[in-house]
């Protein structure tokens, strides 16, 4: 066994041999990846790179969504489209296969599709559009933006510059990691909390992350239901992500550590590499949730026939009225949130509210309930501390998601209506 003298004398010798000592000259990449990490310039960077993420995340998304899936799945006056073709395999329109797989007869029309991608809420129409002309095209422009700051250097160098604003909610800048993915999709991002040091660091990002962070596709339908009113939703989201943190971080025993971060320099992000990786996250959501997407409306429709849908409104319709001031029909939404809820979001659209109404329903789908896939990732996180902590865990979130449903969605609209929206 070596001395402690020992081990730094040993230590002196492998520096001695294998470091090599010279003058350093400081080059414009080395510039600007020092700027990038002090608060008085890096963030004024970082608000211009998000910006710039937010601008590219739209124009892309809205491109291909607008430009080329409403065509391809409604059709032109000289091309069937997709869902019209669907809808024409079938002879009674009345029939239970027809309601549950192209959806209302009053809403789809054979030939040219139009409007009704949205609306019809059948598994062939709501259900592959949704997930095919709105969230693949949001998927893709967040992960290729994503996967350059990631291979650049610069996704880092944020969570160092964040590093402070997270301390005054008990975590730490690595937690920007899981924030940024959960943009993405929620359920990598829970994975990614796995490198978070503590569970009570780990048990606050899971639980912000479910509740406030809009996942990609959630992102995708927004801008196609309540374009004008993204931000502005995203905001109140990530106001809420700060102030129920603060909350969490005095209420939960134990303490967040110190962040030690290796710190890359910058450099050009290969194309193989961007290629390689966005193929597997994109092959990911085609496995993973695009199935969820069409057994949630599959369900959703046989609770329509069934009368269970109806019922849940009846019966929640007081509490949505008086407290959100939302209609009862948004219950159907907010029971497919479950399964999807960029899905949800999209049955809003067909929804006829005011404004007002239309935002706090956005939100309180995104304060809703994480969607099953969420739910699965969170329980299972939960469960490798042991069976009795996996319980408490999952008690302890829903405790916290109904606060934050009824404290920070009922705030809402009381802001809506003072500001005369």
């Amino acid at each position: 066994m070596l001395t402690e003298d020992q081990k730094w004398e040993l230590i002196d010798n492998i520096s001695r041999k294998t470091v090599r000592y010279g003058e350093y000259n400081a080059t414009i990449k080395d510039a600007v990846a020092e700027l990038t990490v002090k608060p008085l310039t890096g963030i004024p960077m970082a608000i211009a790179v998000l910006y710039g993420f937010w601008s590219f995340f739209g124009a892309i998304a809205g491109f291909f969504t607008d430009g080329f899936m409403v065509k391809l799945f409604g059709g032109t006056e000289s091309f069937t489209g997709i869902i019209p073709w669907f809808g024409n395999q079938f002879t009674n329109h009345e029939s239970i296969l027809f309601k549950l797989f192209i959806g209302d007869p009053g809403v789809f029309t054979p030939g040219y599709a139009g409007d009704i991608c949205f609306e019809a809420g059948g598994v062939f129409t709501t259900g592959l559009f949704v997930a095919l002309g709105v969230v693949l095209p949001a998927i893709f422009a967040f992960y290729l933006f994503m996967i350059f700051m990631e291979d650049s250097g610069y996704l880092p160098r944020l969570a160092v510059l964040i590093d402070t604003l997270f301390h005054k909610i008990g975590l730490h800048g690595f937690a920007i990691v899981p924030m940024i993915l959960s943009f993405g999709c929620n359920v990598p991002a829970v994975a990614a909390t796995r490198n978070l040091e503590t569970k009570k660091e780990r048990f606050m990002m899971m639980a912000l992350l479910a509740v406030f962070i809009p996942c990609g596709a959630q992102l995708g339908v927004m801008l196609e239901v309540v374009p004008g009113y993204v931000g502005m939703i995203i905001l109140y989201l990530l106001l809420g992500f700060f102030v129920f943190g603060y909350v969490l971080n005095k209420i939960i025993p134990g303490k967040s550590p110190e962040m030690l971060m290796d710190v890359p320099p910058y450099h050009m992000p290969r194309w193989n590499n961007v290629k390689r990786k966005l193929w597997i996250r994109i092959r990911g959501f085609l496995k993973v949730a695009l199935p969820l997407v069409l057994l949630g409306v599959l369900i959703v429709n046989v609770l329509y026939l069934i009368g269970v849908i109806e019922y849940l409104a009846n019966t929640f319709e007081p509490v949505l009225i008086s407290w959100f001031d939302v209609p009862g029909e948004t219950v159907a939404p907010l029971i497919t949130a479950f399964m999807r809820k960029d899905l949800a979001v999209a049955q809003l659209g067909a929804i006829e509210m005011s404004v007002s109404q239309l935002i706090t329903s956005v939100v309180l789908v995104s304060l809703y309930f994480p969607c099953v896939a969420t739910f699965a990732m969170i329980l299972k996180e939960g469960l490798q501390s042991g069976l009795r902590e996996g319980i408490v865990f999952l008690f302890s979130s829903l405790v916290a998601l109904f606060i934050v449903i009824f404290a920070w969605g009922g705030l809402l609209r009381w802001i809506l209506v003072l500001a005369g929206v």
